[in-house]
């Protein structure tokens, strides 16, 4: 548990003392075909290229707080990369894999946990995908 909620990758980055790539960013789009919850995992010092998550999973749009909060059951800044209401459609960024060691948000803003990339990969079962 952190002291302050921590809402950025450069938020909890700063409060773990850590570089921002070793957070792991829970970024939540909607696919339009059926409105499934599409969660992409990436490092949080890179952006995500939704033309790239579109050729994987299909086309999709941004998600209001309203939907990632029906489908995941967190609130935006707290979305953890396990635990879901809904199961989503998951992609893991293969840049989190530079790290030896990364942090992901527990389900709270106050909440992180630690892992190894590959932890990650067999806890959601997701593949591991060029998404930035």
């Amino acid at each position: 548990m952190l002291d302050d909620a921590c809402r950025t990758a450069q938020q909890a980055a700063d409060a773990l003392g850590i570089s921002v790539g070793q957070i792991a960013k829970s970024i939540i789009f909607r696919r339009k075909s059926d409105e499934v919850a599409v969660l992409v995992i990436t490092s949080g010092d890179k952006r995500v290229d939704e033309k790239k998550v579109d050729a994987l999973v299909g086309k999709t749009g941004r998600a209001d707080a309203d939907f990632v909060k029906a489908r995941t059951g967190f609130t935006i800044g707290g979305v953890s990369p396990v635990g879901h209401v809904t199961p989503p459609v998951v992609l893991i960024d293969r840049e989190l894999f530079r790290f030896e060691e990364i942090w992901a948000a527990a389900g709270h803003p106050h909440a992180v946990f630690q892992l190894r990339p590959h932890d990650l990969e067999k806890l959601t079962g997701a593949p591991v995908a060029d998404v930035v």
